[in-house]
């Protein structure tokens, strides 16, 4: 029996020699491992006797070793990952590269993990051999058997020229394969840098963060695919969020939105303050709906991804790239990798966002500064010839700013000459009717029988020399401005007419029947007390209030002279261009002495002195004989009563039992003593609501004019002073 079968052997070996060169010529032509793991199961597997082959090969995408099988006849290749191959012995082939066989039995028992996978299943009989090429271990082949037999010497002589010859094809392969997977890192290389160049392209094109946002979503939404994105800017001095997200509809379209939240109400929050990202699932998702809101928005649209990633510069957190995908989205390494340097890259553009926006927000504000500046230096331009530097007339002139836009009827109240007209002209120039005439209408210079005639008009033959239609000052004045100085002089037959014209809105003419409906602001002024001609029953107190909705009282230059050296230097300019004189200067003590003067005929009667002092001028030099200017003018009694003033309630509250009794306007004596005094009590304090001013009930450039007269000084004022000077 043993002769027949060695006998048989013998015959049969050099055909199964012969088949074994041409079947290693075939798998020498084999491109792939697919190929090489076919042409050994279905050509030598007849020969050899085994049933399956497995090949372990280093993956050169991965860098790690992988199991690659058939799973079934006429199926193309699988593989398992190193990690999954449990306790195989293939996974000890780059460390201990040696032939190793056993019994199906034995690899079960020594082997339990990786007995139970898919390409050790049905193992009878098992031998591994390493797959070497000039001393380098390229893996490593395993043959297996589902016989009840084991591995003869025969059969292992051919397996090992088996594993030479498929060591030499591999070694092609994997060069080959090697090299597409470095051509296809330094792909996915430029892929992903040009991903990178986009964004930051995007992000760098635009400062503005809302528009930041929508170009960083549209780079990063044509890459990844993502149906939603989000830039999450967070204050850490204010614990508040504002998110800048894009949220795409299938069509293609999409809707932004911005909105500001506490930090705490949102995963970009939690992320930013740990400075970890976080991923979440569609459970999870669900789990967190209840806790912040944009999650549930976006869950109830039906995500089922939302990845959020830290936008850290330095060791700071600036803020969050929130990422959403309305289907189960698969996160590589190379994916996270390439998300994570996207954020990094944004973190800087951020710096720079947010950069731009305190540097927009410190031009804007130096720009009002300037603005504002400007102004000062203006000293007001705006208001035609209104020159001042005084407190009080800057405290005008600010009502007016504020009067100027709404269309409320304004009372001017002042004493002859203080410039009421300009006032009213200011108002008018401000106002949004400054593209329409503002007619003026001076009420004392018009005969009282001609007064309604002048306002409202007349038609012909109205009365005895009506020759002819007359248009009135209202309708003059529609859509602009009626400016009517010294209403007070108004008669009374005529004050329910004008009463009417200011509640309606409407006129008839003198002798006619028609409404004619006026749009037209008015602007009312007056040296009298009409608060006292109401209480005499010389003016009626309805038209009184209709006047009064916004009273503006400008104070005397007597009460401001600190005004007076810029109104010397301001008409000599004027009139000396005008009668074309040369003044280059004007002494001091002419100045001096214009600052001591009362001026009972205040700004009028101050550029009247400066004309006739020009005229008499013969150099450069202002001259002025001072003693014109000695008189005693009779003091005045206008005093404004002005109850309903809208800024009457910002003023300081009166300190009566502290106030000394009103000063006299002679500067006799007795107000001497009694300016002295109050001084000494507030140790020279002239200002503010302990201030001496306060206590004699007179305003402080009233009381500071008042001492320079009486040659009182508060500068170096203490109790030896005040002995010596009483």
């Amino acid at each position: 029996m043993l002769e027949s079968t060695s006998a048989k052997t013998a015959k049969n070996a050099p055909v199964r020699q012969d088949t074994l060169l041409s079947l290693l010529q075939a798998v020498l032509a084999q491109r792939d491992v697919t190929g090489v793991l076919r042409q050994l199961e279905n050509s030598f597997g007849t020969i050899t006797g085994f049933d399956r082959v497995n090949l372990l090969l280093p993956d050169p995408h991965a860098g790690r070793p992988c199991l690659h099988y058939r799973p079934g006849p006429g199926a193309g290749s699988a593989s398992l990952e190193f990690v999954q191959l449990g306790d195989s012995p293939a996974t000890q082939i780059f460390s201990t590269p040696k032939n190793l066989q056993c019994s199906g039995a034995a690899f079960r028992r020594n082997y339990p993990k990786s007995a139970g996978l898919f390409p050790y299943l049905g193992l009878s009989a098992y031998c591994m051999l390493p797959l070497q090429m000039n001393g380098q271990v390229l893996g490593g082949i395993e043959f297996i058997k589902s016989a009840e037999k084991s591995f003869n010497d025969d059969e292992l002589l051919q397996l090992e020229q088996i594993a030479e010859v498929v060591a030499v094809a591999m070694d092609g392969i994997l060069e080959r394969a090697m090299l597409q997977a470095r051509e296809e890192q330094t792909r996915k290389e430029r892929e992903d840098f040009r991903v990178l160049v986009e964004v930051t392209n995007a992000a760098l094109s635009k400062l503005e963060m809302n528009e930041l946002a929508k170009e960083v979503s549209h780079a990063i939404r044509r890459y990844f695919g993502f149906d939603y994105v989000s830039l999450d800017v967070c204050d850490l001095s204010t614990q508040q969020l504002r998110t800048h997200s894009v949220l795409y509809q299938t069509s293609g379209e999409s809707g932004f939105d911005s909105i500001e939240m506490p930090m705490n109400e949102s995963l970009s929050g939690q992320v930013v303050m740990s400075q970890r990202k976080a991923l979440l699932e569609q459970r999870e998702i669900e789990r967190t709906a209840g806790k912040y809101s944009q999650i549930r928005m976006l869950a109830q649209k039906g995500f089922q991804m939302i990845l959020a990633l830290p936008l850290i510069s330095g060791d700071k957190a600036r803020g969050a790239l929130k990422l959403g995908h309305k289907k189960p989205y698969t996160f590589t390494q190379d994916k996270f990798d390439l998300l994570e340097q996207i954020a990094a890259r944004l973190a800087m553009v951020f710096d720079n966002a947010l950069a731009y926006q305190e540097i927009s927000a410190l031009k804007d504000k130096l720009t009002r500064e300037n603005l504002y500046l400007s102004e000062e230096i203006r000293n007001y331009a705006d208001f035609d010839e209104i020159v001042s530097v005084s407190l009080s007339m800057k405290t005008v002139l600010q009502q007016v700013e504020m009067v100027a836009a709404s269309d409320v009827t304004v009372l001017i109240l002042g004493e002859t000459g203080t410039g009421k007209e300009l006032i009213a002209r200011a108002i008018h120039n401000l106002s949004t009717r400054s593209a329409h005439t503002m007619v003026k209408m001076n009420c004392a210079a018009v005969p009282s029988g001609l007064i309604e005639s002048d306002l409202f008009g007349h038609e012909k033959g109205a009365y005895t020399g009506a020759q002819s239609q007359r248009i009135g000052r209202f309708e003059l004045a529609d859509k602009g401005t009626l400016f009517l100085d010294e209403v007070g002089d108004i008669p009374l037959d005529l004050q329910p007419k004008l009463l009417r014209v200011l509640q309606e809105r409407e006129i008839e003419r003198l002798g006619g029947s028609r409404v004619i409906p006026v749009d037209v602001r008015v602007i009312a002024a007056t040296n009298c007390d009409l608060r006292q001609m109401v209480i005499e029953r010389q003016y009626r107190s309805d038209l009184y209030y209709r006047l009064n909705v916004f009273p503006i009282i400008l104070p005397p230059l007597r009460e401001r002279p600190e005004d007076i050296p810029v109104l010397v230097r301001f008409f000599t300019q004027k009139h000396a261009r005008r009668m074309n004189r040369h003044i280059e200067s004007i002494p001091s003590d002419i100045i001096a002495r214009l600052v001591q003067m009362p001026w009972p005929g205040n700004v009028r009667e101050l550029e009247n002195v400066i004309e006739r002092a020009i005229i008499l001028t013969r150099g450069t030099v202002l001259e002025l004989p001072l003693n014109e200017l000695q008189y005693q003018p009779a003091p005045s009694s206008w005093q404004p009563h002005a109850p309903s003033s809208p800024l009457a309630s910002l003023a300081p509250p009166a300190v009566q039992s502290s106030r000394s009794a009103p000063l006299e306007d002679d500067g006799n004596d007795d107000d001497r003593v009694r300016i002295l005094r109050v001084l000494r009590e507030t140790n020279g304090i002239v200002a503010g609501p302990k201030g001496a001013a306060m206590r004699l009930g007179m305003k402080r450039t009233t009381l500071l004019s008042r001492m320079q007269r009486l040659g009182i000084s508060a500068k170096n004022f203490d109790e030896t002073d005040w002995c010596e000077q009483s």
